[in-house]
């Protein structure tokens, strides 16, 4: 089954897949203020669907289209079955994650170790292409790994997942320490090698490649597009500032017209939210993903504060919103 939209058009701006961050709720939040930049799920690992049968993570509103699954794993038969699950759901891309760094990710032998083997890799994604030939294998990255040399090293990786079939890759333009830097650290400590990047995007210009990491405006984005990047990955920053971000993306980055503001998004959450409470959640599962949702503008810290503090009452409902909003004085539409 095809994708009604274009994949590869989508990646042109692309939220991360965040652990604990991008779950359902979060990615219905951000959809409401892009129509048109790709969304992807909190990694999920291979053996969490295939022997734990934990198919919620994989529940994802229609509405968030479109939206691709990041895998984590490293054997190769499972990670396609668990690849033909995300098809099976509705998924048309599946994402192999080759890029956190973090200990539980190393001690299940994939994320970024795995950039220390190729053969491997190369078999994973030809396993996950044979079992959904319907949906779009794609890896994340870092540019290397402990002492590899990163001009050595990434040029060759990319190479074998080119002649694997892959067409679009994510490249996190920092090194992974596995040893010595925590996750947190690796997100900042390494140096950012955008140029490295950039030439990769020369050397392989059939390739899909879209840059990741320390990209924090929408002005970053378009100038790493601006020197030829397909694609353009941005995490903490959509996070943390998803106005600043989103609400901008599809008239920056897409060349459409939008007219919404964040008091928009937040009264367009109201019934999602209503949703979800009428099914046993709690509003403090939406909320606390809307939380930089006015960052830098009047009010924004009573915002966070009446959020914070009354998501966790136990008779929370969408009036907290309601009540929260009325600290924010409301913009007029761009």
């Amino acid at each position: 089954m095809n994708a009604p939209f274009d994949l590869a058009t989508a990646a042109r701006l692309s939220v991360a897949p965040m652990l604990d961050w991008t779950d359902r709720h979060c990615r219905y939040f951000h959809r409401l203020m892009s129509a048109r930049a790709l969304l992807y799920t909190e990694m999920v690992t291979a053996p969490a669907l295939v022997r734990g049968g934990a198919m919620r993570l994989l529940d994802f509103d229609p509405s968030e289209q479109p939206v691709a699954v990041q895998l984590g794993g490293s054997d190769p038969d499972e990670l396609a079955q668990a690849t033909r699950l995300c098809a099976d759901r509705g998924f048309h891309e599946v994402n192999l994650n080759i890029g956190c760094p973090s200990d539980r990710v190393q001690s299940g032998a994939f994320g970024a170790v795995l950039m220390k083997d190729p053969d491997l890799v190369s078999t994973c994604v030809s396993k996950m292409q044979n079992a959904a030939q319907d949906v779009e294998i794609t890896v994340k990255c870092r540019i290397g790994v402990d002492d590899q040399k990163p001009e050595e090293i990434l040029p060759a990786f990319l190479e074998s997942l080119q002649n694997g079939g892959v067409t679009r890759v994510i490249i996190h333009a920092r090194k992974a320490w596995l040893q010595g830097l925590s996750p947190k650290q690796n997100r900042d400590v390494p140096p950012l090698d955008y140029a490295l990047v950039h030439q990769m995007k020369r050397d392989f210009p059939h390739m899909h490649l879209s840059l990741n990491g320390g990209v924090t405006t929408l002005e970053d984005a378009q100038a790493h597009l601006n020197t030829g990047m397909d694609g353009v990955m941005i995490g903490r920053a959509a996070y943390h500032t998803p106005a600043d971000i989103l609400l901008d993306a599809d008239r920056v980055i897409f060349g459409e017209m939008h007219s919404k503001t964040a008091h928009d998004v937040a009264r367009e959450m109201l019934p999602y939210i209503e949703s979800h409470l009428a099914k046993g959640g709690r509003v403090h599962n939406i909320t606390r993903h809307m939380l930089g949702l006015f960052t830098g503008r009047p009010g924004a810290r009573t915002w966070r504060r009446v959020l914070s503090e009354g998501a966790s009452k136990p008779n929370a409902g969408p009036e907290l919103l309601l009540e929260a909003m009325r600290h924010v004085p409301e913009e007029r539409a761009a």
